[in-house]
């Protein structure tokens, strides 16, 4: 078996998305002291390579602990766009399908290129990285709905589009850019608002922000995001995907290890972790 890890290093320079608080990381105790070294950290469930869970963007989602281990666990594509997107480009549907073999019920990890521009990458460019990115768009959230999608990874700091986020509005000197870039409004070039039914209350929603969050979270459809490590060694390859996140009661979210499994044997791991 070859395990290659999709994982950033995680550490006191981690960033933050956009708005979110910075790391602490520091000494409590220490051997010449106390005779044992003991650490405490403070951080965002949001920093480095981390995955939300779906009560961050849906009422009444499942907290971390609550994600069995059949659906962080399952084989899954790697699949790579950063030869279709650029800045501020929408991720769609058929970006994917026409590199990899993506089956019901996969996960999905997607590499965009940004992976280049993260703390520490020879390109880094943290504003490009956060806030320039390519995301998924709806076609893609309902595309991901249809075809059962457990969870997703990407290589950029969210899985929505930035500025289909609240970074327009905590920067509007880049949204200014963008829409000069695209040459026309944000909400032109979205399309406008999107519209799906409230999960438990049956409540029918129009929304201009978050889909890849509101829409596809309630549908269970989750992911994972600032992916990185060895992912560029992987591209547009099938695999046993794990995310492994703390077992967190009442964690809307959480770093974690993610880890592609190679060469053992795929029928034997799909009736290990049954679905």
């Amino acid at each position: 078996m070859r395990i290659v890890d999709l994982t950033h290093p995680w550490g006191l320079h981690t960033p933050g998305w956009v708005g979110y608080p910075g790391n602490k990381m520091y000494y409590t105790q220490n051997l010449q002291t106390n005779q044992i070294v003991s650490q405490r950290i403070e951080a965002s469930l949001h920093s480095g390579t981390h995955l939300d869970g779906p009560m961050h963007g849906t009422d009444g989602g499942l907290d971390m602990a609550s994600l069995p281990l059949d659906y962080l666990i399952h084989p899954g594509a790697i699949v790579d766009v950063s030869d279709v997107v650029s800045d501020w480009d929408l991720i769609e549907p058929e970006h994917i399908t026409s590199k990899v073999e993506v089956k019901k019920g996969d996960i999905l990890i997607i590499h965009t290129g940004w992976i280049d521009y993260y703390q520490g990458m020879p390109k880094q460019d943290l504003v490009r990285y956060f806030t320039m990115h390519p995301g998924g768009s709806v076609r893609l959230a309902r595309w991901m709905a249809e075809m059962e999608i457990r969870w997703w990874g990407i290589d950029a700091g969210s899985g929505d589009h930035p500025m289909n986020t609240t970074i327009r509005n905590m920067r509007p000197d880049l949204l200014k850019k963008f829409e000069e870039h695209v040459g026309m409004t944000y909400s032109e070039f979205f399309g406008g608002e999107y519209e799906y039914t409230h999960h438990l209350s049956g409540r029918e929603v129009k929304s201009d922000i978050f889909p890849m969050h509101h829409l596809a979270f309630q549908d269970g459809c989750i992911h994972a995001e600032n992916v990185g490590g060895d992912l560029k060694t992987v591209l547009n390859q099938r695999a046993i995907i794990g995310a492994f996140p703390w077992k967190i009661e009442g964690g809307e979210a959480c770093p974690c290890r993610i880890m592609a499994f190679f060469d053992c044997g795929e029928d034997e791991v799909i009736e290990g972790f049954a679905g």
